[in-house]
């Protein structure tokens, strides 16, 4: 059923990419409006395997503390809430469209003080430091325009031994989709992610980075870095 869900949302982004492409690449780089809400409904089918393998990734336990960065329409965050139940889920998300659906995914857990959610902006993460265990970032790489400051701050937030979590789609994969241009997608392959976490201070003996299919004829890659 994963297969087939991840496989609808590639579908469905791709009909909705039917609109002028520079357009599409925007909304998925920052949601917004009606457009914005379907654009998020679609990253909730399209992303379900790829948040899992990065969410299998971080090997989670149960009292860990975890942020996500550009948690969508916030169902990897309610997996997250679901896998800590004596920890506590932070989310930061630049859209105010994707911090509405996300809140209503999952009100419950907010009420009940495990989930928190903001919006904000990833080079100026509103935590103090080393205050999370781990951290999960799936399709949002691609729109670090300065990933140097997002990941200092990623390093600043993870504790002693924390674990970061990337799930980036393959470039040779994005080159197909005419909406993922330069102008709103950076894209990366294995070579590129492990560069681009060693320049920010990862040890390269900590950095695993691992192939996923997302879906059928998609290469993507789950790249892991501990503290």
């Amino acid at each position: 059923m994963d297969r087939t869900s991840s496989t609808f949302g590639v579908e469905l982004l791709g009909r909705l990419c039917a609109a002028p492409l520079a357009r599409f690449g925007r909304q998925l780089q920052h949601p917004t409006g009606l457009t914005g809400r379907l654009v998020g409904h679609a990253m909730a089918l399209a992303n379900r395997r790829a948040n899992r393998a990065a969410i299998e990734a971080l090997g989670i336990a149960p009292e860990d503390e975890i942020l996500e960065l550009g948690f969508g329409p916030g169902a990897a965050i309610e997996t997250l809430a679901a896998l800590t139940p004596g920890g506590r889920v932070y989310g930061v998300d630049k859209s105010q469209v994707m911090l509405a659906l996300a809140c209503k995914r999952n009100k419950a857990a907010m009420r009940a003080g495990r989930v928190v959610l903001k919006q904000g902006s990833f080079d100026k993460l509103p935590l103090p430091a080393a205050a999370v265990d781990k951290v999960l970032a799936v399709n949002v790489i691609y729109f670090w325009r300065e990933a140097g400051a997002v990941l200092s701050e990623i390093r600043r937030v993870l504790r002693p031994g924390g674990v970061l979590a990337i799930y980036a789609t393959d470039a040779g994969a994005m080159r197909r989709w005419k909406f993922a241009g330069p102008v709103t997608h950076r894209t990366f392959d294995r070579p590129g992610l492990a560069a681009l976490l060693a320049e920010a201070g990862f040890d390269p003996a900590q950095i695993d980075i691992r192939e996923t299919r997302p879906a059928p004829g998609i290469r993507g890659w789950v790249a892991t870095a501990r503290q």
